[in-house]
């Protein structure tokens, strides 16, 4: 008999289980953020300042619509697991092929609204004049493949929602060695500039979805995926529960990229210096940022697979070791920071504009880590009980009242520049931090009926 590649959560150590999860999608976090980063370091080297300007820039938007995606495949990802968890085999394959048809179609809309007004995207968020050609066409070229970062991702939450953190590892090393390769042909050696980052990430993008889906049909029979036409007719019932979820959870993401823009928007009216140096330290940050979420990542599914089984107590459990595990990297991180930041910046850019700069966006960002270290448990804990609604809500305060307003009071009101609008953009996170910490003490969400419930 086959053994399945999918994983029961609701028993055995949960120590082991979480950072044994966890691992392949701190290394997958890793390489999709070194996957972008490829492109800004090579463009950085090799197009100098205003194309690093440009790429960080438009990076942001293509990063606010992958995020939109992103939302509903989590939401995809939450009922799979609760499925799973509650023995619906084939409900589960009735959610896969619904996620898949409502997530690719969503991606084109989504493409075509942003290729329609790019340029008006841009001169939204004040691009340096230096930078904006660049920005338009890696823009253009970025969102162009659209579909393909969703497809990868909407696969990846799929396999993770049953189990599966390997495979995920496998596709995005894919596409990040492709990137590298394709990187140094076009931008290098061939002198394309930006928009040959942007046919790199493209190319390595659409790689990497085909081959998962390619895995995913010659594996179908040890998940219990039936591949077949029916399967990726929608179910009205589950285009709904996806629909319902999935929104607030887009709205969430697509909410504190949009507060990035805003903060790049004031960034940027100070100069490409300073333009360039954000764009390179919110990259570091993401690298940092990704590692740690491997653990927000593999918490919620445990988390999911438990409240579908209706074991509250073992959910609970996965929230508090996932804080020990991300406290103790945050702590690893801060240290890095603190003792090889301008190094960082240094790999980046050749400018000593932006290394000299960079010493000031390492002061104010550090004072973001600790909100990060509690959001991997609580984060995850509202994810995987599917409360998205609350979600949304918090990362409204975070991504509105506070990334914008903050950055604006310390930045333009106080009058502290560069440093004030960095400090802003890194207190922010306390607005999702502390009222889901209360959340999950409080013991309100024992209240809520479980998804499986309704499946």
């Amino acid at each position: 008999m086959k053994k399945s590649l999918s994983r029961n959560f609701t028993e055995g150590n949960i120590w082991r289980q979480l950072i044994l999860f966890a691992l392949p999608f701190m290394a997958s976090n890793a390489l999709q953020v070194f996957y972008s980063t490829i492109d800004m370091m090579i463009v950085g080297h090799f197009v100098g300042t205003p194309g690093l300007s440009a790429v960080s820039q438009s990076s942001q938007i293509v990063n606010f619509a992958t995020m939109l995606c992103f939302g509903f495949s989590n939401a995809g990802q939450v009922l799979v697991a609760q499925a799973f968890g509650a023995k619906k085999h084939r409900e589960v394959n009735d959610i896969i092929g619904t996620l898949a048809v409502f997530v690719l179609s969503f991606s084109l809309v989504v493409s075509a609204i942003i290729l329609s007004f790019n340029r008006q995207i841009l001169d939204a968020i004040n691009i340096p004049d230096e930078s904006r050609d660049m920005a338009i066409e890696y823009l253009i070229i970025c969102t162009s493949g659209l579909i393909f970062t969703a497809g990868y991702n909407l696969v990846s939450a799929v396999l993770r929602g049953m189990g599966d953190a390997r495979s995920p590892l496998l596709f995005i090393g894919i596409a990040s060695v492709l990137n590298l390769i394709l990187d140094l042909l076009f931008t290098g050696l061939l002198g394309w500039g930006v928009a040959g980052a942007a046919w790199a990430t493209i190319i390595g993008q659409a790689v990497s979805f085909i081959f998962s889906l390619f895995y995913l049909y010659r594996k179908r029979e040890f998940f219990g995926f039936e591949f077949d036409r029916e399967i990726f007719i929608p179910k009205r019932r589950y285009v709904g529960m996806i629909a319902s979820l999935g929104t607030p959870m887009a709205i969430q993401s697509g909410f504190i990229n949009v507060s990035m823009l805003f903060v790049n928007a004031m960034i940027n009216d100070v100069g490409v210096v300073e333009s360039a140096t954000f764009g390179v330290g919110v990259r570091i940050d993401d690298i940092v940022n990704k590692i740690s979420m491997g653990i927000q990542y593999a918490a919620v599914p445990m988390i999911s697979q438990n409240m579908g089984a209706g074991n509250r107590e073992r959910a609970k459990q996965v929230v508090h070791r996932a804080w020990v595990y991300s406290i103790g990297l945050t702590v690893i991180f801060m240290l890095l920071y603190v003792g090889f930041g301008r190094e960082l910046f240094m790999l980046f850019s050749d400018d000593p504009l932006v290394h000299e700069k960079s010493s000031e966006f390492i002061r104010a960002i550090l004072w973001m880590f600790p909100a990060f270290a509690l959001m991997r448990g609580t984060g995850a804990f509202i994810q995987g009980v599917g409360n998205a609604k609350l979600g949304m809500v918090l990362a409204i305060l975070d991504g509105v009242a506070l990334r914008i307003g903050l950055s604006y009071l310390f930045g333009i009101v106080m009058g502290y520049g560069f440093y004030g609008f960095v400090l802003g953009y890194g207190l922010a996170p306390y607005g999702y931090a502390i009222p889901s910490l209360i959340y999950f003490l409080s013991g309100v969400w024992k209240k809520k009926e479980a998804l499986a419930e309704r499946l």
